[in-house]
Parts: C-alpha cells; structure tokens; sequence
C-alpha cells in the first residue's frame, strides 16, 4: 500500500515563494506517475503539475512557468516549487500517483492521494 504525506504549505505573500513535499512509502519506481492538484473553497479540483518516472513534466496553463515540479526516486520525494504566487493560487494542494497509467487528469486522478497542504497566498 503506497502512502502519500504532503508538506510544506503555509502562508505566503504575493509574488512571494513556497517548496511543496510528498513523501512516499515504498519504492518510488513503482510510481509511474505522480502529480499535485489543488482545490480552493468552492471550487473543482484542478490539475496543477504532473510527472512520469522517466522525468516528463506537464502544468497547468495557469501555473506554466512558476511552478515546477520535480521528483528525487533515492529519496522517496516529489516536489512542487512555487514561485511568483498569486493569491488565486490559494488552495489545499493534494500529492497524487498510480503505478501503472502514464498520465493522469483532472476528471481521471490516480490511484492514490495523500492527505493535502494548505497554501494561502496573501498580503
């Protein structure tokens, strides 16, 4: 059973940064696909960033080139790096992996999640 524990989250001012963590149980090779979503109050979960075993890398239109995100298999870790904040990036970010599929979607999630991080992004 792969468990997914997020950390990192916080309270941040515009424009300001924040570094994401997921820390897996087991064998991060047997994660093909990991990713982060986000849900702020009252809206739909979102897509954010997503990324393959052979490190391939995709974002949301939203975030493209302020977050990254990135993946450490010797430690068990995925990260997301958060620059340039703006407050509608305010929202529980959630880790997210199946072992199996290639690639992952709003409306098609992975297998398994972790608990969430809140990151709010305010003045």
């Amino acid at each position: 059973q792969v468990q997914l524990v997020e950390s990192g989250g916080g309270l941040v001012q515009p424009g300001g940064s924040l570094r994401l963590s997921c820390a897996a149980s087991g064998s991060m090779f047997r994660l093909n696909v990991m990713g982060w979503f986000r849900q702020a109050p009252g809206n739909q979960r979102e897509l954010v960033a997503t990324i393959t075993s052979g490190g391939r890398t995709n974002y949301a239109d939203s975030v493209e080139g302020r977050f990254t995100i990135s993946r450490d298999n010797a430690r068990n870790t995925m990260y997301l790096q958060m620059n340039s904040l703006k407050p509608e990036d305010t929202a529980v970010y959630y880790c997210n992996a199946d072992p199996y599929r290639t690639s992952v979607t709003s409306t098609f999630p992975g297998r398994h999640w972790g608990q969430g991080t809140q990151v709010t992004v305010s003045s």
